[in-house]
């Protein structure tokens, strides 16, 4: 069975939860004998750190023609030659560390112009792409990314019919930042072109039931698996005993680290958890910069600087060092997430979460074992969690204990590999 992933990146200026479960789908898929999966990037290049044998290296649709084709009406029908100029790997490296990549200001019309896939997607781009999906053979399966390219399905199916299946999870991350009546116009556009679609997969209840309630359709062909995830971290003691507290995400005011900072300067001014340290690693975008700035200034003020380490890296050498040097990791995003893979990250290193109790967090909490989740969702819930567990040593160790027992247990990538597989197979009877 032949089936090529179509990947959006986000260029490996940060840390994409969705750009990891793409990765980690493509890792397990392909421990399953019979199957022969590769990887093939939309708009912007894979993260080098995060690809492997089956990623492929060319670009489709790059990001920065889409763009001008958009913005520019006579590059609509820019020649070829143009395109691969302005899509070069370098090109759009630069492209992703400079832009916002998660900012919906001024690309609504070609939100939906993806999601209806009508004039988004040049023809001679689209053959390009149908050629290279069928340089070695057909594939059996196309498995889209997310619902945000979800117009590239009736596409796809016209010229090679296939069987479509497509990944959910946050899309509302991107639509409900749009204005009116752009943010209703994409929720419709998707629920139309669902018809095109054999199966959706998300990793999460919550998520499904958010996704159906948006676009209306019905739970026919929705299919839930968690994510699995093989430790590739080893917890290693650390040097010293003095508390840590980490984050590991994109570093940006959606994901609330300022909700952290203020939650660490909160505990640090109460000094009930001597010595208490600071850690945080995710990357960031050109838009992330100002928000940054603030936030280092607000711990500069407070006197905290010498306090907090913020990792250049976020993958490697880095990623291990800095799982080894927290206690407690905790994310504590302000729009609900679908999932959050950075709890499994954090679970198959040993450490236990501390997340709010929105979004899909009770529910991947309480498969893990690893963390507790607070509720309301405020700085003064946050510290007061985050000082009872860094205060209880037996609970502490214990919840990471049992967080990583069930991560190598229940969602190892051999399991997400079962369960992939039987979806695979029922599509092709």
């Amino acid at each position: 069975m032949k089936i090529v992933y179509l990947i959006t990146g986000s260029g490996g200026s940060f840390y994409c939860g969705n750009c990891y479960r793409d990765m980690i789908y493509l890792r397990a898929i392909r421990k399953v004998p019979g199957i022969n999966a590769s990887a093939v990037p939309l708009y912007l290049p894979p993260d080098d750190t995060n690809t492997e044998t089956g990623m492929d290296k060319n670009v489709f649709f790059g990001a920065i023609s889409m763009y001008l084709r958009e913005k520019v009406p006579f590059l609509k029908n820019m020649p070829v030659f143009f395109d691969k100029i302005v899509d070069s790997g370098p090109m759009l490296k630069m492209a992703a560390r400079r832009a916002g990549t998660t900012r919906t200001t001024g690309l609504e019309e070609m939100t939906l112009n993806m999601i209806k896939g009508e004039n988004a997607f040049p023809e001679k781009e689209l053959q390009r792409l149908i050629d290279y999906l069928c340089k070695d053979g057909k594939p059996d399966i196309i498995h889209l990314s997310n619902a945000l390219v979800i117009g590239l399905a009736r596409q796809i199916k016209k010229k090679l019919n296939v069987k479509i299946v497509c990944s959910l999870l946050n899309e509302d991350d991107w639509i409900d930042e749009m204005m009116e009546p752009y943010q209703s116009g994409a929720w419709k556009l998707i629920a139309r072109e669902a018809n095109n679609v054999d199966i959706f997969l998300t990793p999460s209840n919550y998520y499904k039931e958010l996704f159906i309630c948006k676009t209306g359709i019905s739970d026919e062909n929705f299919h839930v698996i968690p994510l699995g995830f093989d430790p590739d971290l080893k917890k290693i003691e650390k040097k010293d005993n003095y508390p840590a507290i980490g984050y590991f995400c994109r570093i940006s005011s959606q994901n609330g680290i300022d909700k952290l900072v203020d939650a660490f300067i909160e505990l640090k001014s109460v000094n009930k958890l001597p010595g208490l340290t600071l850690h945080i690693s995710g990357g960031y975008t050109g838009d992330d910069k100002p928000f940054i700035a603030d936030q280092i200034k607000k711990i500069k003020d407070n006197g905290l600087k010498s306090f907090v380490r913020i990792y250049p890296e976020f993958h490697g050498n880095s990623k291990q060092e800095f799982f080894n040097n927290i206690d407690v990791m905790c994310v504590p995003v302000r729009k609900h997430d679908g999932y959050g893979l950075y709890i499994l990250e954090a679970n198959a290193a040993g450490v236990p979460v501390v997340q709010p109790a929105t979004g899909a967090f009770p529910e991947i909490v309480e498969r893990t074992g690893g963390g507790i989740t607070y509720t309301p969702d405020t700085v003064g819930a946050l510290s007061a969690n985050l000082l009872k567990i860094l205060s209880d040593r037996e609970l502490c160790v214990g919840l990471g204990k049992k967080g990583k027992e069930n991560v190598l247990k229940e969602l190892s990538l051999i399991k997400m590999s079962e369960g992939l597989s039987k979806v695979y197979n029922s599509l092709m009877g």
